[in-house]
């Protein structure tokens, strides 16, 4: 069997540009890697465009999602070349839950006062809404372990997300046919940890904690998050 590629999937508030210091990482460790633009427009759109660019990579594939981007890959991971799942700091859904179902069991995080509503052109109809967070309220949301300077920089390039994404169904739980592993970041501010674990639990998947990690634990804890990819990597290539 050949060595999987490693599909790299960031989730709201960010873009691809999140994982750089986890793809040094790889890279230095001979795994093809790419991380492709998430839309962030909604659970079904977006998980086709992920199915959609695994299945046109030539050979196994391990998707990868932090945050929201967990929730696509339980969804698109049901294309035929993937043999993995590995989820950071993310959503875990059974297939018929949404964002908001999954995240209403359990008390929420400082991520739903510091919001920020604004709309965006919807072709044949009207606006649309998206939400990102405030500037002000970034660094301690989402990077409180990441330099002051760093989630600055962040806080003005970060990508809203559609609101509708919270409230649409998932199609499918790839979880339930492939293989998977979870990292919680025990200090999330922005996913509450309690969702990670009871996801990462539910679906069965070979799970570690980094204790005092925020949501941006994919820059603050890069060689620990690559370590859990690699270990799929193995266990599957």
């Amino acid at each position: 069997m050949s060595t999987p590629t490693v599909v790299l999937v960031h989730g709201a508030f960010a873009d691809a540009a999140s994982w750089s210091a986890v793809i040094a990482e790889l890279q230095q460790r001979g795994i093809t890697v790419a991380a492709p633009a998430n839309p962030l427009r909604g659970l079904a759109s977006d998980s086709a465009y992920l199915a959609s660019f695994a299945a046109q990579i030539d050979g196994p594939v391990v998707l990868v999602g932090h945050s929201y981007g967990g929730a696509l890959i339980t969804v698109a991971g049901t294309a035929e070349n993937v043999v993995a799942l590995v989820y950071v700091a993310a959503y875990v859904l059974e297939e018929g839950e949404s964002l908001g179902e999954l995240q209403d069991r359990f008390p929420a995080t400082p991520l739903v006062d510091n919001l920020r509503q604004t709309t965006y052109p919807v072709e044949g109809g009207a606006p649309a809404v998206e939400v990102s967070i405030t500037t002000e309220a970034f660094p301690r949301v989402f990077a409180a372990d990441v330099p002051e300077a760093t989630a600055q920089v962040l806080a003005v390039t970060q990508r809203p997300l559609a609101a509708g994404a919270f409230t649409e169904p998932a199609a499918a739980a790839a979880w339930k046919t492939r293989p998977s592993w979870a990292l919680v970041a025990g200090g999330d501010h922005g996913i509450n940890p309690e969702v990670q674990r009871f996801g990462a639990e539910r679906a069965g998947a070979t799970t570690v904690e980094v204790a005092n990690a925020s949501h941006a634990v994919a820059l603050s804890e890069p060689r620990t998050v690559a370590d859990l990819i690699a270990e799929a990597v193995r266990a599957t290539g």
